[in-house]
């Protein structure tokens, strides 16, 4: 079976600004195919948006030759599932309901794999994934593939952001059903979670806003794999240590950093845009008021720690002062 590289593949002649189009494109095509946008955030008009999902269909086509040319023997099957998803378009609750069942499996699998640990251990497993994946992700969309949140609020749904909902939309579905059965969150945590599911279908539904719906969901999740690495220590014994103070000095950085300085100029360029529609804008006025209260609750956290640490500190010295004075520890 002859491989052909990404430029031979149809409908890839990546002529983008000051590159020179192959001689097997023809005239018309090279006249026909749009310029690239200097930042893939506009779609304001059709050109815009035409261009953005033949960018997605040639980045998928180039991953999808790289993996037939490192993995031969597994050509025909990688051929017929790229045929199927290019002739499939799956409707968005079928994705949605997909992603559910995906998160459900995977903690089912948890469950069996770790049978010595109660279940809120596979499901932090769960979360974590989910954390590592979504943070990730939505990096990518928001610093690589575009559009810009801060300066395109309320631009259209992408391919890339519509499948990366589906898959948060999922899990905070079966998490929101998780915490509601065996009652361990409080009423905050549900309520984020129920903004969450609204924000994201809105998005979904509406086919826009899905960059700072996307950008949210990067500061949500960007410190839960260090919330969840702190359960983890407490449930194993070494929490009050040097990797527990590490642990907890980046989660509060990253906290205060990005969900509060981030996300307040998100919201203002958010209020600030007439593009959004006013639920949508009501929904992060919401998620950043969460937050808040979520920051109220991790400076206190942070000070008893601090005072804790100083006094422990504090001492650690006057009894070393005493032995240096009277030549044995003070006893109490």
């Amino acid at each position: 079976m002859v491989l052909e590289p990404p430029e031979a593949i149809p409908g890839n002649s990546c002529n983008r600004p000051g590159r020179k189009v192959g001689r097997r494109s023809s005239d018309a095509s090279s006249r026909a195919a749009p310029v690239l946008p200097a930042r893939l955030g506009g779609c304001q008009q059709d050109q815009g948006c035409f261009a953005i999902v033949q960018l997605e269909t040639r980045v998928s086509q180039t991953v999808a030759w790289l993996f037939l040319v490192l993995f031969p023997e597994c050509s025909g099957a990688m051929r017929h599932i790229l045929s199927f998803m290019e002739r499939m378009l799956f409707p968005l609750p079928l994705r949605v309901a997909c992603s559910l069942l995906a998160w459900l499996a995977l903690y089912t699998w948890f469950c069996h794999r770790y049978k010595h640990r109660n279940y809120e251990w596979s499901c932090r497993l769960v979360t974590l994934t989910h954390g590592i994946l979504a943070t990730c992700l939505s990096a990518y969309i928001g610093f690589i593939d575009g559009p810009w949140p801060l300066s395109h609020p309320g631009s259209p749904n992408t391919t890339l952001q519509v499948h990366v909902l589906c898959l948060s939309l999922g899990y905070f579905l079966f998490d929101l059903c998780w915490c509601v059965y065996f009652q361990a969150e409080g009423a905050l945590m549900l309520a984020h979670h129920l903004v969450s599911i609204l924000g994201i279908t809105a998005s979904l539904a509406l086919g826009e806003s899905a960059a700072e719906v996307n950008a949210v969901i990067f500061g949500s999740e960007i410190t839960n794999p260090l919330l969840q690495a702190r359960w983890f220590l407490k449930e194993m014994g070494c929490y009050h240590s040097f990797t527990g103070d590490v642990v907890d000095f980046f989660f509060v950085v990253l906290f205060t950093g990005v969900r509060i300085g981030v996300g307040a100029w998100l919201m203002y360029c958010e209020l600030a845009s007439p593009k959004p529609r006013w639920y949508i804008k009501l929904g992060g006025v919401i998620m950043y008021a969460v937050s808040w209260v979520f920051m109220v609750s991790i400076c206190r956290f942070a000070r008893r720690k601090s005072m804790k640490k100083y006094h422990a500190w504090r001492s650690r010295r006057t009894d070393e002062l005493y032995l240096k004075t009277n030549g044995h520890l003070k006893k109490h």
